[in-house]
């Protein structure tokens, strides 16, 4: 019989599952496994600036890759800087996995007075506080039961979308352990539906299609994207040709240039044409709905039980009525064959974010947002912090095949940086478009050193830094003048030479004015290397979808 290590096992695994890159920075307990990375085959090892935003770019590259991120800490001081990273990917239902170097088994049970820890012999602490924020965990400790238990958390980590946490004591990193399970892969297909319940499910869809006739329309949300239902969706769409929406987090999971999109429904600060068609269907099938408070505007969201069908990943609800046990990846293939009924001609209006006519040359958020997406192309990744980047960018239309993230539920501000390092070298590997991150001067401040580890992986993004001042979004809940709500305002176009080593190119640039921004934008060769545009735009501006949801 055929060995290998524990850690080969584990890194194996991964690259079976498609990941590419692990994400970390090395520490004594990790470092073992770190070489082991670099050594590998197929994986690479990325050296962030610090834990958190190595657990960031986990969750970027997992939303544009399709396949778990994957990031290595060390035990303690480590695990614990990226454990708010870990929490906004279990938030957001990224499937992440989290891999801890420990002390050895022996010590694990002797608790020594060990550096990174807390000097009390509680060395479970740190694996206590991860329970909160993983689906699964394994914490190796034999090599007879390790291979079962990596396989058991991976296949809970894709199957039920969130992150996984792994301990790796030292001393079993070069433990023998049998290489033959490697030779079947992990099977994460979706359970089957109960055929009977299933029937029903199909037939009372079928009816209440049949009865709302040309008023149905289908909401598509952040499950769907989340659990690989997105191809599923566009035969459904294509078939019926229903007008469709996407909620917020739902935001790429459909072509936005698709002809029957209608927009992203939140609720009350949707954009009117979007309201008023959801307004008049007479039947709603929901995909893959997370009802959260920026979600749904507020729950400001008006989707009545009694014309509203959901699918979801372990069951579906007919009205008021409840369907566990069946799950919307094996269900809506059925559907879209089920259904007879002719092509919908609902009309609906052409989604469009026009730029807005204003007299005077200084930039605002209402004429900022749709002008930069007019740039934008296919295959394009757009990041945004949490904010008014995050509100500005969500009613842009995006090309085909673009990719949109932000963090809509959890919301730390910081989160976009390391998730456009993620996000871009993901862009890179499956030959996608330009990754574009949005952040604000605020939320710059928190994460801006992996600026540096971007660069030095020559990644090419395109960044435009907010300068308003501070948190804008903060000052229209909480205190406008007071001083909590101020930063110091940084030399904002000398931050990439700062950030980067004497070999790397980069340009910077500070625009005040629309014509600034416009003769930048239309430039040939603008972008073609790490881009940071300075927008400097009022204090107390917002975008419109914001002073909507505040209303």
């Amino acid at each position: 019989m055929s060995t290998t290590t524990v850690s080969e096992y584990l890194l194996d695994r991964l690259a079976q599952m498609g990941v590419e890159s692990v994400f970390g920075v090395p520490g004594d307990f990790s470092l073992q496994l770190a070489e082991k990375i670099i050594d590998h085959k197929t994986l690479d090892w990325i050296g962030t600036c610090n834990e958190l935003n190595a657990a960031y770019a986990a969750d970027g590259y997992s939303r544009v890759k399709g396949v778990p991120g994957c990031l290595s800490t060390t035990f303690g001081v480590g695990e614990l800087s990226a454990i708010n990273g870990i929490a906004g990917s279990f938030a957001e239902r990224v499937p992440v996995i989290h891999i801890v170097g420990t002390p050895t088994t022996r010590q694990m049970k002797a608790k020594p007075l060990l550096h990174h820890t807390l000097g009390n012999g509680h060395f479970e602490a740190y694996s206590k506080a991860a329970q909160h924020f993983v689906v699964a965990s394994a914490t190796l400790s034999e090599p007879s039961t390790a291979g079962a238990e990596i396989d058991r958390v991976l296949v809970d980590c894709v199957t039920k979308s969130r992150p996984v946490y792994i301990t790796l004591p030292t001393d079993l990193v070069n433990a023998i352990v049998p290489a033959v399970p490697l030779q079947t892969p992990l099977d994460f297909k979706d359970p089957e539906n109960d055929t009977a319940t299933e029937a029903v499910v199909l037939a009372e869809i079928e009816k209440q299609v049949s009865i709302a006739q040309e008023r149905v329309v289908v909401i598509v949300d952040g499950c769907a994207l989340r659990h690989g239902v997105a191809n599923e969706v566009k035969d459904l769409l294509e078939k019926t040709k229903f007008p469709v929406f996407a909620a917020p987090m739902g935001k790429s999971s459909v072509d936005e240039s698709y002809e029957r999109f209608v927009g992203i429904y939140n609720g009350s600060p949707s954009l009117p044409a979007v309201k008023q068609t959801i307004e008049r269907a007479a039947l709603i099938i929901s995909i893959g709905a997370i009802y959260s408070d920026i979600n749904t505007g507020g729950f400001s969201h008006d989707l009545p039980k009694t014309k509203l069908i959901e699918l979801h990943t372990d069951r579906t609800e007919v009205f008021h009525a409840l369907y566990p046990r069946v799950g919307m990846k094996r269900l809506l293939p059925k559907l879209t064959a089920k259904l007879q009924t002719p092509a919908c001609t609902m009309s609906i209006a052409p989604y469009t974010y026009p730029i807005p006519q204003e007299e005077h040359d200084g930039i605002t958020q209402p004429w900022l947002w749709p002008t930069v997406g007019s740039y934008f192309e296919p295959g394009d990744v757009i990041v945004a912090d949490t904010g008014t980047s995050a509100f500005g960018t969500l009613d842009i239309p995006l090309k085909t095949g673009s990719v949109y993230i932000t963090q809509t539920l959890w919301g730390s501000i910081g989160y976009s940086v390391g998730a456009a390092l993620g996000a871009a070298l993901a862009a890179r590997q499956c030959q996608m478009g330009r990754t574009y991150l949005f952040v604000g001067d605020g939320s710059l401040q928190l994460t801006v050193q992996e600026l540096s580890t971007i660069m030095h992986l020559d990644l090419k993004p395109i960044i435009f830094v907010l300068n308003n001042s501070g948190y804008t979004i903060e000052r229209f809940l909480h205190g406008p003048t007071r001083s909590f709500n101020d930063i110091v305002n940084w030399k904002w176009t000398k931050l990439l030479d700062a950030l980067s080593d004497e070999n790397t190119v980069s340009e910077s640039y500070k625009v005040t004015t629309k014509t600034e921004l416009d003769r930048l934008l239309s430039k040939p060769q603008f972008g073609e290397v790490t881009t940071l545009v300075e927008v400097v735009v009022p204090k107390f501006d917002a975008p419109p979808v914001l002073r909507r949801y505040l209303q």
